[in-house]
């Protein structure tokens, strides 16, 4: 005999509150003012600096706008031929994001060692207004989008670029300070290498995360071997096996196995048996979908991982 049947819950705890596309937008906003204000002054005062920068923030500005995009289409209505929805487009624009950095964070860290071989002189004065300005702005695109942060993968993403972008601007600052008052132009360069590390750090450590949601790999807070054996405590219950979880998105876990059976239930007994399985799963576990294969009298392997050929 065999039954599939399946539920998913929103209640709490597993329900998260959804991303404010508003503050994407307004950072999006903000961010391509910094960067035109940073272009113009780094060709005025003739620093690289500055112009990495405003490079660094045109990247982040189309990562936040990715963002806010993402978003919005993320909330679109599943249909028959995308069942699932288009929740999985904000982890598609956090590798998008996470690349950008990376690609950036190796832009500058080339520009730096340029800079560092050949220094050139610049106009510390304009350097540093733009740069105290650049860092107001990025300080507020934070602390805008720091509360969004925690409840997306692809706002995280975007988020890390802005503290980036904040860094930045104390490089800049910094930069400025040193030029004006010593004349250590080597500082700059220095300086940049530091930010770059913490850069492709947080980028290689989203991107890691999003390609272990594409991959459909176990989340990590989740242990299938502690599954298996809470399951396996109800005393109808045989063994369960061919036992797969995975996240839909940063937030949804999703799970499905086959549960054999030690009796051959009746439809009645077996709806019971599914909710007491289902409510474990979704307060011990914080799994939100769940799909159950019931069998009782099959010669199906009994190993917890099954991969089909």
């Amino acid at each position: 005999m065999t039954e599939k049947r399946h539920s998913h819950t929103s209640k709490s705890p597993l329900h998260h509150h959804p991303v404010n596309e508003k503050n994407l937008l307004v950072v999006t906003l903000l961010n391509f003012v910094i960067t035109i204000a940073e272009f113009a002054g780094g060709i005025l005062s003739n620093s690289l600096a500055l112009l990495s920068d405003a490079l660094h923030n045109l990247g982040d500005t189309f990562a936040t706008f990715i963002a806010y995009l993402a978003t919005l289409i993320g909330r679109k209505e599943a249909n028959p031929k995308k069942t699932f929805g288009y929740k999985r487009i904000e982890i598609l624009a956090a590798v998008l994001n996470a690349v950008i950095l990376i690609i950036m964070s190796i832009y500058l860290l080339k520009e730096a060692y340029l800079r560092w071989k050949e220094p050139e002189t610049i106009n510390s004065m304009i350097m540093l207004v733009v740069g105290m300005i650049g860092l107001l702005a990025n300080v507020l695109a934070v602390m805008i989008l720091r509360k969004d942060s925690m409840k997306s993968i692809n706002v995280r993403a975007a988020y890390v670029h802005l503290i980036g972008d904040s860094l930045s601007s104390v490089v800049v600052i910094l930069g400025g300070l040193l030029i004006q008052l010593f004349e250590i132009y080597w500082i700059d360069p220095l300086i940049t290498l530091l930010i770059c590390i913490y850069i492709l750090r947080a980028a290689f450590v989203i991107l890691k995360e999003s390609v272990d949601i594409l991959m459909q790999s176990t989340p990590s807070a989740l242990s299938l071997s502690r599954v298996k054996q809470a399951v396996e405590q109800f005393p109808e219950v045989s063994n369960i096996h061919h036992l797969h979880a995975w996240n839909m998105t940063e937030h949804q876990v999703h799970l499905e196995a086959h549960v054999e059976l030690k009796t051959d239930l009746k439809l009645s007994e077996l709806k019971h048996t599914q909710q007491k399985i289902e409510k474990l799963l979704q307060t011990d576990f914080h799994v939100h979908h769940v799909t159950l294969q019931f069998e009782f009298g099959t010669d199906h392997s009994s190993r917890l991982i099954h991969q089909d050929h």
